[in-house]
């Protein structure tokens, strides 16, 4: 069985939240139901289309082997189920940096930042739900719209 890094349920708040910079990716603000966690995460729209106001599971992993074996590096396609077999978007990308945010007053939050070849993601929360992740890990991140 596949030991997930994170899972959790967003509602997509807000489309492009500085400006539409390129054609076909679109930067989406989305918040969890379950872990009330912010994400800012960069989306190739035009093969995956979002709206505001959308529910989406979304799901880091180490690896996309069911049974939780280690990924080799390379995407072997078969007749072999997968992780991708649950989703509707997936990309691959490392997990660049984790940082504290306490400037806010409140309880310090957690920032984490991946990069899936050049689109970004921004995760922020409580520090517990950071327990997973390492620097220069890498990460599959799994959209599937609910």
């Amino acid at each position: 069985m596949v030991q997930l890094l994170f899972e959790d349920i967003f509602i997509l708040q807000r489309l492009d939240p500085d400006g539409k910079k390129f054609d076909k990716v679109t930067r989406i603000e989305a918040k969890s139901e379950q872990f009330d966690m912010y994400m800012q995460l960069d989306i190739n729209t035009e093969i995956y289309p979002m709206r505001v106001g959308e529910k989406f599971t979304m799901v880091l992993a180490p690896t996309l082997n069911l049974d939780g074996t280690p990924d080799s590096g390379y995407f072997l396609q078969g007749n072999r189920k997968t992780l991708t077999d649950k989703f509707e978007y997936v990309m691959h990308g490392k997990l660049y940096k984790i940082s504290e945010d306490s400037s806010s007053g409140q309880a310090a939050k957690v920032e984490i930042y991946a990069s899936f070849g050049g689109l970004l993601m921004m995760l922020k929360g409580d520090p517990s739900n950071a327990s997973n992740f390492e620097l220069d890990q890498r990460l599959f991140l799994l959209i599937r719209k609910v």
